[in-house]
């Protein structure tokens, strides 16, 4: 896949962040003129991914999240989002709906949001080495009106 543009940013695992790395993406995403629910979609999987971080990665402490955003052959936007935190030490489990370690306020339903949302997500982690979470969406070139 040719790669058309990217951006990639480093930010502190801060709750306030997880907003700037919605706008973010989103704002990176706009020059592929996503409709309205495409951006949604695009906003609420990177959203989760950094939740994720913020409250699995770094529970206890302040860590880094990295976010890199790639146009791949002009129609498809790559969302990576990578920490170094402690990892998940059972993936399999950690994909089913409902399942979290967040206690009683977390829904568990972060990556099944990021499933249905992207066309593609591929989770890699290792315990106390960090996640890396890629998500794939094809956003299609909308025929001008005449």
């Amino acid at each position: 896949m040719t790669v058309t543009n990217y951006i990639k940013l480093e930010f502190p695992s801060c709750s306030s962040n997880e907003s700037f790395a919605r706008a973010a993406a989103a704002g990176f995403a706009a020059q592929l003129d996503p409709t309205l629910d495409e951006l949604g979609d695009i906003k609420t999987s990177v959203s989760e991914a950094v939740t994720n971080c913020i409250v699995h990665a770094y529970p206890d402490s302040i860590g880094t999240i990295t976010m890199r955003l790639r146009i791949l052959d002009g129609e498809k936007l790559e969302i990576t989002i990578r920490d170094k935190g402690r990892g998940i030490s059972d993936l399999q489990q950690a994909m089913l709906p409902m399942y979290t370690t967040g206690g009683e306020e977390r829904s568990g339903m972060g990556f099944t949001i990021m499933e249905s949302f992207m066309d593609k997500l591929k989770v890699k982690s290792a315990p106390g080495k960090g996640t890396t979470v890629t998500m794939l969406r094809t956003i299609r070139q909308r025929r001008a009106f005449r």
